[in-house]
C-alpha cells in the first residue's frame, strides 16, 4: 500500500484538462492507496462551502468515491483555497489538516504543509495571509453575499497576478533559514510542501542531522505526485496531461 502527495492542482472551470487528469489520477493511483494527501491550493479559488459549482459537485463525488472505497484522503488549505471548510469536506470524504502537521510517515517523523508560511521574505504577503488566517476575518467574509464573495475572489486573483510579476524569484521562493527553523522547531528530518511551483528534493541539514525537504509540483501541465510506501525511497513522479 502507498501514501500519496499532491498540492496545487488549482481546479477551476476553465481548465477541464486539469480536471481530466486529477480524475484520471483518481481512478489510476489513488483509489489503490492506503493515504492521499492533497496540499493545499486543490482549487484555484474557494469563497465558502454554499457555493455549488458542477465543477464543486463533480469533484467531491469522485473523491467520495475514493474514500469509500478504502483511501484515507487529507486536505490542508493552501493560500487559494483558504476558506475550504468542513462540510466539503465531509462531503469529500476528507479530514481537513491544520497547516503545519507532523505524520509518521512509514517509520519517519514527517512535516506537511502548503508552503507559503515559508515565504517569510515576502513581507507584504505574509500580512496578508495572517489576516485571511484570522477567524474574525474568515466569518465576516463568509457573512457576505455569495454574489459578493464571487467578485472578491476575481478581484483578488488579478490583484495577486499583478503583484506577483512586480517580485522577484527569491522573495516568493521559501527562505531557507525559515524551513530549517520550523523543521527544528518540530523536530523532523523530512518536511513536505507544495505552493512555490519549484518541484525539487533538496538535502539539507538539521539539528547536524541530514534532513530533506521536499516541494511538490503545480498540476498546469503535468501530474505531479510524490509516492511513499514501506521499506521503499520516496519518488517524487510526473506525467504529462
Amino acid at each position: 500500500m502507498t501514501t500519496l502527495f499532491i498540492s496545487d492542482l488549482h481546479l477551476e472551470e476553465s481548465r477541464p484538462d486539469i480536471t481530466r487528469a486529477f480524475l484520471a489520477f483518481l481512478k489510476d493511483r489513488a483509489v489503490s492507496a492506503h493515504t492521499l494527501y492533497i496540499l493545499g491550493d486543490f482549487f484555484e479559488a474557494w469563497i465558502g462551502d454554499d457555493e455549488h459549482t458542477p465543477l464543486q459537485e463533480q469533484i467531491a463525488a469522485a473523491l467520495r468515491q475514493v474514500s469509500d472505497g478504502g483511501t484515507s484522503v487529507y486536505v490542508m488549505h493552501g493560500n487559494r483555497d483558504f476558506l475550504l471548510g468542513q462540510d466539503y469536506c465531509k462531503r469529500l470524504g476528507a479530514t481537513l489538516l491544520d497547516d503545519p502537521t507532523v505524520i509518521d510517515l512509514y517509520g519517519t517523523p514527517t512535516l506537511l504543509m502548503h508552503g507559503d508560511s515559508l515565504c517569510t521574505a515576502d513581507v507584504e504577503y505574509q500580512k496578508f495571509r495572517a489576516n485571511m488566517r484570522n477567524p474574525k476575518t474568515q466569518q465576516m467574509l463568509l457573512a457576505r453575499p455569495l454574489k459578493d464573495r464571487q467578485l472578491m475572489a476575481r478581484q483578488l486573483r488579478e490583484l495577486s497576478m499583478a503583484k506577483n510579476k512586480g517580485k522577484t524569484q527569491a522573495i516568493m521562493d521559501v527562505t531557507p533559514e525559515e524551513v530549517v527553523r520550523v523543521m527544528e522547531q518540530h523536530n523532523v528530518p523530512q518536511l513536505i510542501h507544495g505552493h512555490t511551483h519549484r518541484p525539487a528534493r533538496h538535502p539539507l541539514q538539521v539539528n547536524d542531522q541530514p534532513a530533506e525537504r521536499i516541494v511538490l509540483g503545480d498540476w498546469d501541465s503535468h501530474v505531479w505526485w510524490l509516492e511513499a510506501a514501506a521499506d521503499q525511497p520516496l519518488q517524487l513522479n510526473k506525467q504529462a496531461f
